[in-house]
């Protein structure tokens, strides 16, 4: 495998990001404006937030190359820029930081900029500029934010200004570091903020800039470095669970669009100088990631990237993705950060051994691994975030997976519409349904996944789920008050220029495409056997697609419903 991989020197990740910015560099060379105008559709954050974000995350990536890789005509267009935007009497300036301002979010990619190259970049910014950088991030200091993830954002401003002069209150520093602490549940995992969520910004978020902060904190606060340390080891046990053996990571909760930041723990890893894993694994895990991804369609006609996830769709984004969010993908490059002598560097890729089945109870989630690992099924339990888009669908289906993905509703009227993949959606009309949101009680083990849920008041269902390879049995214990009709979804399988092979009788329904079969099998409880088209763009991996689904209407009472469902990868002669 390692022949295909393309990610392995200093300058292939250096050629890789350069063709990633490129489409943006005529933008910030030849433009004075301190922003970055990348497409027009909204977030809940005006226009001007939007276009500094557009500017300001690419640093995500550029300052680390930079490092290494002097770029003296993009380090002065941003140097220009970012006076600009910081200078109160400019017309362009940023403005005042309000309480749970957007910028504080992209102050981070700033500091992260400001503790690589306060030797080097810092120094062209004049005097006045300085002091003006200075005050426009020690606003954020003071201000209110949510009490999640973004609580790193004030440590890393905190090191940032302290890096570059600033004398600053160190209790500022600790207060952030103890709330953090409240944060943090054992085994290397995190909450971001509730109990119930735990997703990519454990990962991405709390031990990517938890790594940072440890490099540049050891002599300042080397207890709290070391914890930060010992943390993000035990995490990385659990996390190379999440990647199949093409380097996919399973796709699941909120803030999918920023992609292959999914990756950024390995380089935080490697820029930490942390070997939580051998660096010939960590090479291995980030060359099929950066890999696979870049081969997937996620760059607009004119190669920006774009919001949505295997290809541009704006079906799936959050509320808070404007054109430039995509950019946050670049927090994987911090590895270029790290000089040629690093070990990582002249590590040999080496495959990653991981057992068929990991429970990981600190994250809810069980984790089967098929087919030598070239397919990761997810089941998690009891997570839900409030507020989200689309929060059911990203947090609260059976089963995600690292071939066949998930699906989001388009709209909330009928059950083609709904995108209803992996779930037993239920309705009281015949017409609009719901599927499972959040859950009463629930219980993880290896052998099964139980929970209790509600989606009307005089609807209890009880289901239990037993994985097998790649497949799982069902089994929903349903009492209502009320006449329902449900419908039992599969997985959804892709629909190209050559239709996919269908089969249905009345027990079952299943759908081939390629090397993805998707079959869905009635046990007991179901009328029939259906195959419905999905509204196009639901899916998160294919612009259009097909769902093999069972169907039963039920009278008040008790009543119980039994099904396989099988979502297989078959490769290489393989079969389910």
């Amino acid at each position: 495998m390692n022949e295909t991989l393309r990610f392995l020197t200093q300058q292939d990740y250096q050629q890789a990001l350069a063709k990633i910015i490129q489409p943006l560099r005529p933008h910030v060379v030849r433009s004075t404006v301190p922003g970055l105008k990348l497409g027009t559709s909204g977030a809940v954050y005006d226009a001007q937030h939007a276009e500094i974000e557009a500017l300001l995350r690419p640093l995500w990536g550029l300052a680390p190359s930079w490092v290494y890789s002097s770029d003296e005509t993009l380090q002065a267009s941003y140097v220009a820029k970012i006076s600009r935007g910081v200078d109160p009497n400019d017309p362009a300036y940023w403005g005042v930081i309000q309480n749970y301002d957007q910028s504080i979010v992209e102050m981070a990619a700033l500091s992260l900029t400001l503790l690589l190259h306060h030797d080097t970049l810092w120094p062209q910014f004049s005097k006045e500029a300085q002091q003006n950088v200075s005050a426009w991030l020690k606003q954020a200091l003071t201000k209110k934010i949510p009490k999640n993830n973004w609580t790193f954002f004030k440590v890393l401003i905190w090191l940032a200004l302290t890096h570059c002069g600033e004398v600053l209150d160190r209790q500022l520093l600790n207060e952030q570091l103890d709330l953090l602490d409240q944060m943090y549940l054992g085994d290397g995992w995190y909450f971001d903020g509730k109990q119930t969520q735990k997703d990519y910004y454990v990962p991405f978020a709390f031990h990517y800039y938890g790594l940072i902060c440890a490099k540049f904190m050891r002599e300042l606060e080397p207890n709290r470095a070391q914890i930060l340390i010992e943390r993000a080891t035990q995490f990385a046990q659990d996390y190379i669970y999440y990647f199949d053996a093409d380097g996919e990571a399973v796709p699941y909760g909120r803030s999918l669009t920023y992609r292959f930041a999914q990756g950024a723990f390995f380089s935080a890893l490697v820029f930490a100088e942390v070997e939580a894993l051998p660096w010939g694994q960590v090479k291995q895990l980030l060359a099929q990631h950066l890999t696979t991804w870049l081969d997937h369609d996620i760059f607009t006609f004119d190669e920006r990237l774009s919001i949505g996830y295997h290809y541009e769709n704006l079906v799936m984004a959050e509320d808070y993705n404007a054109p430039g969010s995509p950019y946050w993908a670049l927090k994987t490059f911090l590895v270029l950060a790290t000089p040629a002598e690093h070990p990582f560097w002249h590590a040999q890729p080496e495959p990653v051994t991981r057992e068929t089945k990991k429970l990981i109870q600190s994250g809810n989630q069980l984790l089967i691994h098929t087919k030598a690992g070239q397919h990761v099924l997810s089941y998690p339990a009891g997570l839900l975030i409030e507020g989200q888009a689309h929060a059911e669908a990203k947090y609260s289906k059976f089963v995600y997976s690292t071939k066949f993905g998930f699906s989001v509703p388009k709209a909330g009227v009928d059950y083609r519409d709904g995108a209803f993949d992996n779930v037993l959606a239920v309705s009281i009309d015949g017409q609009s349904f719901r599927p499972k949101r959040e859950v009463t009680s629930y219980e993880l083990t290896a052998e099964k996944i139980r929970y209790q849920w509600s989606p009307f008041e005089s609807v209890q269902i009880t289901t239990e789920i037993y994985p097998f390879g790649e497949w799982h049995v069902r089994v929903h214990e349903l009492e209502t008050s009320v006449a329902l009709t449900i419908k039992e979804g599969g997985f959804s399988v892709p629909l190209l220029k050559k239709q996919p092979l269908a089969h249905v009788t009345k027990e079952s329904a299943r759908v081939v495409s390629e090397k993805l079969r998707s079959e869905i099998i009635a046990i007991e409880g179901y009328q029939t056997a259906e195959i419905t088209q999905l509204a196009a763009n639901t899916s998160l991996f294919f612009p259009r697609t097909s769902l093999p689904y069972l169907t039963q209407k039920i009278s008040p009472g008790t009543h119980r419903l039994i099904c396989l469902v099988g979502g297989c990868y078959e490769k290489e002669g393989t079969t389910c």
